[in-house]
């Protein structure tokens, strides 16, 4: 009896071990994949930004670019698994031409993981009288799904490399949709798919020379293309682009 106990007992350890080391192998894999993300460059930041600038940092990591006299607002999801702090160029330019700018930070650097992080900003902020949403690439896509239910609070979308795999065909929203023609990260069959989740009267604006990692500062991605203009020139046309869209 004993010696079929201790090898039922070897079984049920043996099983417990395997199972341990798969979980443990698992959160290792997983660990890694999330502490592996693109930092901000903040050399490249600093030698863009001009002098005086500024901004307000909360405690959860929401960035606040809060102008004087500011009518129109703009909520930010980054990308996939980027810094939010890349994309203080982008903000800080819209900011000084009047827009205020919330740039959200998400939990391991991807939107998927709050979705609804643009609860509750509108309400922080009375005196805004349109607002707009949007983000790039996987955070412009969340952005887009989180107007699903949300469409009616704001004046318009912005995707930055992305699409938007919710339908928001049937609503009244501005959409602006900009990818830079050597973006080699955005899926473009699946981009021209979901084209159709889109008002009808959207707005495309291909930046000639332009990539994917440009919308930020954040250095080059992997599987991007080569661009053949500036990552300082390729945030200032997106800036002015969104900025046209607003003004309409």
């Amino acid at each position: 009896m004993s010696f079929f106990a201790d090898k039922r007992k070897r079984k049920i350890f043996i099983a417990a071990a395997a199972s341990l080391l798969a979980v443990l192998t698992l959160f290792f894999a997983c660990a890694v994949y999330l502490g592996d993300y693109y930092r901000a460059d903040n050399n490249a930041i600093g030698a863009f930004l001009p002098q005086g600038a500024s901004w307000k940092e909360e405690p959860n990591g929401t960035i606040v670019f809060e102008p004087e006299g500011a009518e129109k607002g703009f909520i930010f999801y980054p990308g996939g698994k980027v810094e939010h702090t890349a994309y203080i160029p982008l903000m800080q330019y819209c900011a000084q031409r009047g827009i205020l700018c919330v740039l959200l930070e998400m939990p391991f650097n991807l939107a998927v993981f709050d979705v609804n992080a643009a609860d509750g900003i509108s309400g922080e902020y009375p005196y805004i009288e349109e607002w707009y949403i949007g983000g790039h690439s996987l955070g412009g896509s969340m952005a887009a799904s989180y107007l699903a239910d949300n469409a009616d609070k704001y004046a318009g979308l912005i995707l930055l490399g992305s699409y938007s795999t919710a339908d928001l065909s049937d609503t009244e929203l501005d959409v602006l949709s900009i990818y830079g023609s050597e973006d080699g990260v955005m899926n473009r069959e699946k981009y021209e798919a979901n084209k159709a989740n889109l008002p009808k009267d959207f707005r495309q604006v291909v930046i000639d020379g332009g990539c994917h990692a440009y919308f930020g500062m954040y250095g080059a991605q992997d599987g991007d293309g080569t661009p053949t203009i500036s990552n300082a020139e390729q945030i200032r046309f997106t800036a002015e682009s969104i900025l046209e869209m607003m003004k309409e």
